[in-house]
């Protein structure tokens, strides 16, 4: 059975960026729930739940960065690899159940408006506009490199933009006194909340169900390949993600004639090099067979 690993060069992702984009992050998200309770702000608090899920994603980054320097082992024979996964999965439902009860006393709210210390809001949400926008910028150079980071950095970039959208809020209450503001953006920002949190829960659960990564097609894959194998065809194969940056491929190969396995070796070294370069997967395990009688489909039900 041959099999090989092709790695990417990537860009060195700094603890440094990280930790500090954790930080400020953490202390907006207090500064922001604190003065939610005060002012009365329910738009504040839903501000203070997208850094809160930011605080999450980057910890998350950080952790998954330095497990990603540990060596499997006999029991841990991925090491650490999909544990950022699993997380986002938990942190998007979380996030999905919060921005439901959101929206339910914003409703609630909508109706019976409150007295809300608007000067509060204001201040806040510039804090918030100030902190993301930093943090953006520092995880800007990171996300060019590294998907993971790339997540994050757009999470920080929109998370600035809800902070506006709550500052424009605050302005109006203070200078108009339109209290249902508050109530209106809660609710638009608690739709944003599931809007974000929906697509990270659905491609985290793609992934830890091992689906075949939706911008690659077997057929085309195969069809691709079989251009270099000619008689020698795939059947038998199973395509999934490891993590972000992982992706594993495993086949069995119907060889028309019983050769050698030097010959073989290079067979698979063919395979592999379009797979990397055509399609970037970067993990390859090929399972010779010869004369054997049974389904070639290319998906067969174990």
């Amino acid at each position: 059975m041959a099999h090989d690993h092709h790695h990417h060069h990537h860009h060195e992702v700094t603890d440094k960026n990280l930790s500090v984009s954790i930080v400020l992050n953490a202390a907006i998200t207090i500064a922001q729930i604190i003065g939610g309770f005060i002012s009365g702000s329910l738009s504040l608090i839903s501000d203070a739940l997208h850094n809160f899920s930011d605080v999450l994603s980057l910890v998350l980054s950080l952790i998954a960065h330095r497990l990603a320097k540990r060596k499997a082992t006999e029991h841990k024979t991925f090491g650490y690899k999909r544990a950022e996964i699993l997380v986002a999965f938990i942190n998007a439902s979380i996030l999905i159940i919060v921005a439901v009860f959101l929206m339910f006393e914003a409703v609630e709210r909508f109706s019976n408006p409150v007295q809300i210390n608007s000067r509060i809001v204001i201040i806040l949400s510039v804090l918030g506009i100030a902190f993301n926008g930093f943090s953006a910028i520092l995880l800007k150079k990171d996300s060019d490199h590294n998907l993971n980071m790339k997540s994050a950095y757009i999470h920080l970039f929109t998370d600035m933009l809800a902070s506006v959208a709550v500052l424009v809020g605050g302005i109006l209450m203070y200078y108009f006194q339109w209290f249902w503001v508050d109530s209106l953006l809660t609710f638009l920002l608690a739709l944003y909340l599931i809007y974000m949190s929906f697509d990270i829960l659905k491609t985290s659960v793609k992934m830890l169900m091992l689906f075949t990564p939706q911008h690659l097609e077997i057929d085309k894959i195969v069809a691709t390949v079989h251009q270099k194998t000619g008689i020698h065809q795939l059947y038998h194969i199973h395509l999934w993600h490891l993590n972000d940056n992982e992706l594993h491929f495993e086949a069995h190969l119907d060889c028309k004639e019983n050769m050698t396995i030097t010959e073989f070796n290079k067979l698979v070294d063919t395979i592999e090099e379009v797979l990397f370069h055509e399609f970037q997967i970067n993990h390859c395990t090929i399972q010779p067979e010869f004369g054997k009688s049974c389904t070639k489909d290319y998906i067969i039900q174990e």
